[in-house]
């Protein structure tokens, strides 16, 4: 994913149930947003599908090689496959071994929300990101627009910009585009 296409993913998060749950605010947004953040990207140890997968991912976990990543990425399998008690079995796993405030633990996190949220948990999520309510949502979206205009000004370029998005999730962003479009914030 883009680091816009990361940053933007902040947006979504910060949008979804933001009217049942307050949580801390996120830092004010930046003018200009350009850093990447590794734990905002799909934890992938081995690329596969199936058993296949599951079997190297078991052996990664067994040498303890990157064991704390194949935890995570087959907690994520395992809820892609229905098997959501085993997945957040294996996510509770995998978030007591990493440190809170590392990248990995972030990443865990992230990856957790994302499969939460994908699962209809939406308030589970949420705990997981840390979101905020939909204002800082668009005041995010605001700084992506003046960051890459041609490409956040409007939904159209969504589907090119987030392919591994679902469609939800892009009609999501595009609730807070409008929000941002019917009132864009001061800057600064």
């Amino acid at each position: 994913m883009s680091v816009a296409g990361q940053f933007l993913a902040g947006v979504l998060l910060v949008s979804g149930a933001a009217t049942v749950w307050a949580a801390p605010a996120l830092p004010a947004p930046q003018e200009f947003y350009f850093d990447s953040d590794a734990a905002a990207a799909p934890i992938t140890v081995v690329q596969g599908e199936g058993e296949d997968l599951v079997a190297q991912l078991l052996k990664h976990r067994e040498r303890g090689r990157k064991g704390l990543e194949a935890t995570a990425q087959l907690a994520s399998v395992a809820i892609a496959q229905g098997r959501a008690e085993l997945g957040d079995k294996l996510y509770r796993e995998a978030l007591a071994e990493a440190p809170v405030q590392s990248a990995l633990g972030r990443s865990v996190r992230w990856n957790y929300g994302w499969d939460l949220l994908r699962q209809g948990q939406a308030l589970a999520a949420l705990e997981q990101w840390r979101a905020g309510q939909q204002q800082e949502a668009v005041k995010w979206y605001a700084a992506a627009v003046r960051t890459e205009p041609g490409q956040w000004r409007d939904s159209s370029h969504y589907a090119q910009l987030l392919p591994q998005w679902r469609d939800d999730e892009r009609a999501t962003l595009a609730e807070v585009q409008q929000a941002w479009l019917a009132a864009p914030p001061a800057w600064p």
